[in-house]
């Protein structure tokens, strides 16, 4: 049977990438002691309050059809979160910011278009662009430069085929964060090449350094600017699928009718809980968010002055990059041996993109003491690792690393 040319825009090596993680997962479920890091999934509890508006919604018998766009309720408070000047309007809820973005992108490109995204990217972006036919053009981000985003670089990547930019700050996998000036040299860039600015900003509430600028508010950006959130990282709510977009109103009507097509609207329980969590200050919130910031600052000191890892510092997010090249080992390589020798699953980061090639993301997952073991055995794999490259005394450095194991277990 023949199949539709779609299933092969959206598969391919992006779709592999998870191979590490899926990996893990089986020998997990084998009864092996695996430290999975490979994935973004918060490790709390959704705050109580959420959930018990959830249980509290079903027994109302709140199980029914629910508006398409989301309940005014929940668009009014995503109103009020995002701090701008818009209307319930222009909010479009839906299940989870991946539905958001694939939804954004089929309302805005076609087949043709180019839409500049910076590389390394996050790897369901490549499926995005496939689904909708757009072409994706990559400007490459440096580690050397803390993978930050030149504005000249993307204003020499414009071609007259380009309808779009899209940002993701804090980023994924890098953890950068545009800084203001950067992100009103990108405004100015889209005004005056007539581009729609799509930022996926799932990783905002988790900022440490630093500021947020919206790009909401700036200037001539309300009819081509377009923000994407969630709830799954803030909140550690991924499994409840709460997502949405803000846009131009004429946007919001065409997500309306895919919704029609697609969605036809979410359970209105889950939008009830939501109205919890962005309404109510809930002090789970801010324990996980200090959290995360403790487990970047435990990964970065354990990791300083390691002669075989580089541990970039994130600005924000869930994740640390590591820098492996000095091992001789691809990415990919030391992420397998580290799986099977260490029982630790990190990500390689040739599968965001090449720039992050000799790198691998650890994802700040675990408690801080059980990352901090977890990082002496990254050190000690890298360490073995180079020596074999070198030829050195592997047997010395196996004998380090039950040595260093003991001490930390």
């Amino acid at each position: 049977m023949r199949y539709a040319t779609l299933t092969q825009r959206i598969a391919g090596d992006a779709a592999a990438a998870w191979d590490i993680h899926y990996q893990a997962q089986a020998l997990r479920k084998q009864g092996r002691e695996i430290y999975l890091l490979s994935v973004g999934d918060p490790d709390f509890d959704t705050p109580a309050a959420v959930t018990d508006a959830a249980v509290a919604s079903l027994r109302r018998g709140d199980t029914h059809y629910s508006d398409l766009r989301g309940s005014l309720a929940l668009r009014e408070a995503i109103v009020r979160h995002s701090g701008q000047a818009i209307t319930p309007e222009q909010v479009v809820v839906t299940a989870g910011a991946q539905c958001a973005l694939y939804a954004t992108f089929q309302c805005l490109f076609e087949a043709g278009d180019e839409v500049i995204v910076a590389e390394p990217m996050y790897v369901t972006y490549h499926g995005v662009f496939g689904a909708c036919g757009a072409q994706v053009v990559q400007v490459a981000v440096r580690p050397e430069d803390g993978f930050r985003l030149d504005p000249a670089a993307v204003a020499r990547a414009i071609t007259p085929r380009t309808r779009g930019l899209l940002l993701n700050s804090p980023h994924n996998p890098t953890g950068a964060a545009i800084a203001t000036q950067d992100l009103q040299q990108l405004a100015r860039l889209c005004q005056a090449h007539d581009l729609w600015l799509v930022c996926d900003e799932v990783y905002r509430g988790l900022l440490y350094d630093g500021e947020a600028p919206s790009p909401l508010g700036l200037p001539g950006m309300a009819e081509r600017c377009v923000v994407i959130d969630s709830l799954s990282k803030s909140h550690a709510m991924s499994g409840w699928r709460i997502g949405w977009v803000i846009g131009p109103p004429v946007l919001a009507e065409h997500l309306a009718n895919l919704a029609m097509a697609m969605l036809f609207g979410l359970p209105e329980f889950i939008m009830q809980a939501a109205c919890v969590a962005l309404e109510q200050a809930l002090p789970e919130v801010a324990r996980m968010r200090e959290a995360y910031r403790q487990r970047r600052d435990r990964v970065c000191a354990v990791l300083e002055g390691c002669p075989h890892v580089r541990a970039h510092r994130p600005a924000g997010g869930m994740f640390v990059m590591l820098d492996i090249r000095a091992t001789g080992f691809s990415a990919q390589a030391f992420a397998q041996r580290l799986l099977d020798e260490e029982g630790v699953a990190l990500l390689p980061g040739d599968a965001f993109g090449p720039s992050a090639a000799g790198h691998v993301r650890l994802g700040l997952v675990l408690e801080a003491q059980v990352l901090e073991r977890v990082c002496r055995r990254i050190a000690a794999c890298a360490r073995r690792l180079s020596a074999e490259q070198a030829g050195g005394d592997v047997d010395g450095e196996a004998q380090d690393r039950r040595i260093e194991h003991e001490a930390y277990q």
